[in-house]
């Protein structure tokens, strides 16, 4: 037991210094959290390329490194990289109180990591499409009173009012629900994918003159059923176009000018930064 401790000590040291978070809670709750109660019963299947390679044996220690571990390979679902996540999550940077919707639960170790994060005070309601995975969290989560899953699709049914918006599937661009759930301040991660060319990380915070945006890393996540492909009105992005964008606007609150870098549905995404001056 003292070895497995170790290893999650040391796990939990490279996950914060990745993150570059200055939160010491960080690396306090992936030291806590045991990423082998959410992956089911060992051996492991990491993914390692294109391929698959089978852990030796149930030792808990071989998933306690940067690795993808496949939850249902005919879905393409895993427990993503933790690297990824904690650099996320850092970003995010998650305060006791806040309530947090976490799109895309799998079977909830990131869950559990933001509930850990938002407590004491905070909730994390996590949303999961798939009934078996959305089973499997609800069961690793019962030590985690302030999570809750729903079995649901985050794209038609409503989000609750959010801090934070923690989207883990892929989308052409996320649905203005999505938006308008975050509260002032709040702020959402997602996956950026509005063409298979552009696979981008998005951080949008919700300020008093609109949602900011930030696109800060290449990132690959599968696609949301329901939000990942663009109508064929779309205005879509390339690289460099969508690395610039600064600002998301809804388009029922103002129409796409020349700024517009993305259109895509019920929003457009801005290369002008808010409350840049006309021109800049």
């Amino acid at each position: 037991m003292a070895r497995i401790e170790d290893i999650r000590r040391f796990y939990a040291r490279l996950m914060a210094a990745n993150a570059g978070s200055p939160d010491p809670r960080l690396e306090e709750v992936f030291a806590e959290v045991p990423r082998e109660a959410f992956l089911g019963p060992g051996p492991w299947r990491v993914i390692a390329g294109k391929g698959v390679v089978t852990t030796p044996s149930a030792d808990p220690g071989h998933i306690y490194q940067n690795v993808l571990v496949a939850l249902d390979t005919d879905k393409g679902i895993n427990n993503g990289g933790p690297f990824l996540h904690a650099m996320w999550i850092g970003k995010l940077a998650p305060k006791p109180g806040e309530a947090v919707t976490h799109i895309g639960a799998g079977t909830g170790y990131y869950t559990a990591l933001l509930a850990r994060l938002v407590s004491p005070g905070g909730t994390v309601t996590a949303l999961e499409l798939d009934e078996d995975l959305a089973g499997l969290a609800r069961k690793n989560l019962e030590d985690y009173a302030n999570a809750t899953v729903v079995h649901g699709d985050a794209v038609t049914a409503p989000l609750p009012p959010s801090d934070i918006v923690y989207v883990n599937a892929g989308v052409a661009a996320p649905p203005a629900a999505w938006l308008k759930a975050l509260r002032p301040g709040g702020r959402m991660i997602f996956p950026w994918r509005p063409a298979e060319r552009v696979p981008l990380a998005v951080m949008v915070t919700r300020t008093e003159k609109g949602f900011a945006c930030d696109p800060f890393m290449r990132s690959w996540f599968i696609p949301c059923f329901g939000a990942s492909v663009a109508d064929l009105a779309a205005k879509i992005p390339t690289t460099g176009q969508a690395v610039r964008s600064r600002s998301i606007w809804l388009t029922s609150d103002r129409a796409p000018d020349r700024t517009a870098t993305a259109i895509l549905g019920d929003v457009w995404f801005s290369s002008k930064a808010l409350g840049a001056k006309p021109g800049n």
